[in-house]
């Protein structure tokens, strides 16, 4: 389907590469691009294949939160590795109450401390203390986030401040150009001179269609995936950096293996009936003179799952969201 002209195209295929990325749009505060719908999950299911951990879904802890046409963009983790504060709205830097103890003997248990990690690292010098608990990663940060928001200890638009004033105008136009754009152009805060309010965001589903972890195939024969819509390679909590190096090793292992079951299988031929029919179901709703608004169940549901499944889960909100 081309959505310029409307026109649709019928592809007749040896072998299939689903690389249709991940479902985070089905959240209202997201980082992923429009086309996250999942789509690429439902079509791997209805065609037989098979998914799992689906609930293992990654917040990133620093995505802009206002105003609501920015809701979701990403702050690089950058701003927190330059000394970045996370504070709430009486002023605390609450990271220090939520280091779990299995990572204790790595992160600071006071300010000073995690301040002279700061002045260390700056400055081109090997760190002798440990390092500051906004440092921690990414569930750790978006949850310690998310509990102070349910507190009452939020910022005004739901999410906690995020400080790195007290490095200085010139240090921040050097080290973090992009953000000071980022948030003086999309939001009208200037980074050098004020905090800016960040929260948790959708970024990344670690589950999906199951594959061989050599070809790619799934276990529908000739089906292939790569990438988010694929699963098994990050466990339950993929670590940043990894999902460009997932994309580039097994894209390229799904193409080749999607290529090498092509070469020698016959040319499938084409049921226009079924064509036909799939055609008249996709333009069914925009046929319709009444019914539900398919763009306000979107964005119900949505809101939906931000407030009921969100970084922390409970039987109740989980039925209430079903």
């Amino acid at each position: 389907y081309t959505r310029v002209d409307g026109e649709f195209h019928a592809f007749s295929a040896k072998s299939v590469v689903l690389a249709t990325g991940g479902i985070t749009r089905c959240w209202s505060v997201c980082s992923g691009s429009w086309e996250y719908t999942g789509d690429g999950h439902a079509l791997a299911l209805w065609a037989g294949a098979e998914l799992r951990d689906m609930e293992f879904v990654q917040f990133h802890p620093t995505g802009m939160v206002w105003p609501p046409s920015v809701r979701g963009i990403l702050v690089t983790e950058g701003v927190r590795g330059e000394g970045g504060r996370l504070t709430n709205s009486d002023g605390s830097r609450f990271m220090f109450d939520y280091v779990p103890e299995m990572f204790a003997g790595d992160h600071a248990d006071t300010i000073e401390e995690a301040d002279q990690w700061v002045e260390e690292v700056v400055s081109g010098k090997l760190a002798t203390v440990r390092r500051p608990p906004e440092l921690l990663t990414r569930d750790v940060v978006a949850k310690a986030i998310n509990e102070e928001v349910k507190a009452g200890r939020g910022s005004p638009h739901g999410g906690a401040f995020l400080d790195i004033s007290h490095r200085g105008e010139e240090a921040i136009m050097k080290k973090l150009p992009s953000m000071h754009h980022q948030f003086k152009e999309l939001a009208g805060v200037d980074i050098s001179k004020e905090p800016m309010e960040v929260g948790p965001t959708a970024h990344y589903v670690m589950g999906g269609v199951i594959v061989d972890a050599e070809s790619q195939e799934t276990t529908v024969p000739g089906l292939f995936a790569c990438g988010e819509v694929a699963s098994g390679l990050h466990g339950a909590n993929r670590l940043g950096g990894n999902s460009l190096s997932d994309l580039i090793v097994f894209g390229k292992r799904a193409g080749e293996y999607a290529a090498k079951r092509a070469k020698d299988l016959a040319q499938p031929s084409i049921d226009d009936a079924q064509v036909d029919l799939a055609i008249t179901d996709m333009l069914a709703p925009l046929e319709r003179d009444g019914g539900e608004n398919p763009g306000r169940i979107y964005d119900e549901m949505r809101d939906m799952m931000q407030a009921k499944v969100g970084i922390i889960r409970t039987k109740n909100e989980l039925e209430e969201a079903l």
